[in-house]
């Protein structure tokens, strides 16, 4: 663990890199200034940008973006800043220090799968197995990368889709890898199955919530200047 806000001076060329899933997650951080790499949604991508980011100098990395919850308790946008991320059997605690200037741990867990869990009943399974509290498809890759460069890891998530939700087959296919909606595989989806606009409508809610909550968090970040020793 690195000493933090009060720990060792950094290069010049150190920097926070965040990993987000998609370009407009990454977004939200520009107030920060800070380096911002998506991966497009799936754990090789983000294990792609953590690499990238790591050979760019980055000296530490934070997952960042938006989360299924696992714990029925949890809510669109409940923001997680998680003590411990569950990835391939193993658990790859985040950076105390880090996680401070992020706003404080949550004392949960967040489990990083291969792929995404849309039923309710499979989330409701996971939660139950693992203990975890919420549910992404980068922080695994990127808690790897970080450990295996000896460089300090943290997570800011946000949920989205709560545990009682199924996710409808059309949010499954509507982004491309560059996170851009495809209109032609969404609309092939709605077309097959129209009784799911309800459900992709209300996911489209939950996810606003839950991208002006982190953009709430980030702004807050920005103002206590947290992350200047780090940047």
């Amino acid at each position: 663990m690195t000493g933090g806000l009060g720990g060792p001076a950094r290069s010049p060329q150190s920097s926070v890199a965040f990993i987000t899933g998609l370009p407009a997650e990454g977004r939200l951080l520009a107030g920060l200034r800070c380096v911002a790499r998506a991966g497009g949604g799936t754990p090789e991508g983000a294990a792609r940008e953590a690499e990238a980011a790591i050979r760019a100098g980055a000296g530490a990395l934070v997952s960042f973006g938006l989360a299924g919850g696992l714990d029925p308790a949890l809510q669109p946008g409940a923001i997680l800043r998680p003590e411990a991320v569950l990835w391939r059997n193993a658990s790859f605690p985040t950076d105390a220090d880090l996680t401070a200037a992020l706003g404080g741990v949550t004392p949960v867990t967040l489990l990083a799968a291969e792929a995404t869990i849309a039923p309710a009943r499979e989330k409701l399974a996971a939660h139950a197995a693992t203990g975890a509290a919420a549910v992404d498809l980068e922080s695994g890759a990127v808690a790897e990368t970080a450990r295996r460069h000896g460089v300090p890891f943290a997570v800011l998530r946000a949920i989205c889709d709560t545990a009682g939700e199924n996710l409808p087959p059309a949010a499954l296919v509507a982004l491309d890898p560059a996170g851009k909606i495809t209109f032609l595989r969404l609309a092939h989806s709605l077309v097959r199955r129209p009784g799911q606009i309800r459900a992709l409508m209300a996911l489209a809610g939950h996810a606003t919530i839950a991208r002006k909550n982190l953009g709430r968090e980030v702004a807050r970040i920005a103002a206590r200047g947290a992350l200047l020793p780090w940047l």
